[in-house]
């Protein structure tokens, strides 16, 4: 997977809630060079669960994408990863193996970072899905598990043992959440630690942190998370910052409003008339608006794209901006 993050250096993470196929759109338009999915239960998919499936699907013209596969039981993750790769045909970039997730209702059944508390069982499953794909196979965790007790040095030559062809690593420890400040420097121990492509996650919300991100820790690629909520646009800035190119202008009010717009519109083609799902992307895109927190009542009472342009229409209206 050398030669693949030469190209691909940007990658929209896999994000619960968010990462569905209309945000990977507006993100891979602006510059990301690969997007996950949302992260996929494997024991959804053995029950060939409508929903889960459904994360599966493609956004239009979207020519590959990245699956993420949670689970603690090796066959089962071993048999959802090859009925995916099946499935997706040439459209897989690869398989990658949640062990980060830090959430309790993950955590409490074994999956995602409570996998870092059983490395034997985590390279069970590395191997297994590494067996049963043609495709690579890729692992993100995080510094550790237990605040204070840095593991992921250790891990992740563990996963490369057991087949993993690329690492992600998040710069914080599972019981940090998403609290705090991420540490890069993990990130560079991790790049030691191991020969295969290392891929640094964590607070870039500038361009200039992912240039920082690279030129602090020797990663290959950068994974945005967070910091691309309501903000596709932070993908073009990064791609600036890494070439050594003077980054786009952010985006102005207007921009920020025909993108939420345009956002809504490709939730409505996937989701139907009830878009709820756009409410926090609404949200996210509007922040610091003037109008933006008063209209914070309305947004959650939306329901179709009609009500979001009603909304829409106001803030622009108190901008002075054609509606």
């Amino acid at each position: 997977m050398f030669g693949f993050f030469q190209t691909h250096r940007l990658l929209l993470a896999p994000m619960a809630g968010v990462s569905d196929e209309a945000f990977r759109a507006l993100c891979r338009e602006q510059g990301a060079d690969l997007a996950y999915t949302e992260m996929v239960s494997a024991k959804g998919l053995s029950f060939a669960n409508e929903k889960t499936r459904r994360l599966l699907a493609l956004a239009p013209g979207e020519d590959q994408v990245a699956v993420q596969l949670f689970g603690h039981e090796p066959d089962v993750m071993a048999r959802q990863a090859a009925w995916v790769e099946d499935e997706l045909g040439p459209a897989l970039a690869y398989v990658d193996v949640n062990m980060g997730c830090p959430a309790r209702k993950i955590v409490s059944k074994g999956d995602g970072s409570a996998l870092m508390k059983d490395p034997g069982l985590a390279a069970a499953i590395v191997r297994a899905v590494s067996s049963a794909v043609k495709h690579p196979v890729t692992v993100k965790f995080r510094r550790g598990f237990a605040q204070g007790e840095e593991t992921a040095p250790a891990f992740a030559r563990a996963m490369e043992d057991a087949g993993a062809a690329a690492v992600c690593v998040h710069g914080r420890y599972a019981e940090q959440y998403y609290h705090g400040r991420a540490d890069w420097g993990v990130v560079a121990r991790v790049k030691e630690a191991v020969r295969v492509p290392v891929v640094g996650n964590g607070d870039v919300t500038r361009g200039a942190d992912a240039a920082a991100l690279v030129a602090q820790t020797g990663c290959d690629a950068v994974m945005i998370a967070r910091g691309a909520e309501g903000n596709p646009w932070l993908f073009a800035q990064a791609k600036a910052a890494l070439a050594g190119e003077t980054a786009p202008p952010p985006p102005g009010t207007g921009e920020r409003i025909a993108m939420a717009r345009r956002h809504a519109r490709l939730l409505a083609a996937r989701e139907g008339k009830n878009i709820v799902r756009m409410r926090k992307h609404a949200m996210w895109y509007l922040s610091g608006l003037p109008g933006a927190a008063a209209a914070r009542g309305k947004i959650n009472a939306c329901v179709s794209v009609e009500d979001f342009d009603r909304v829409f229409d106001e803030l622009l209206e108190r901008a002075g901006l054609p509606a």
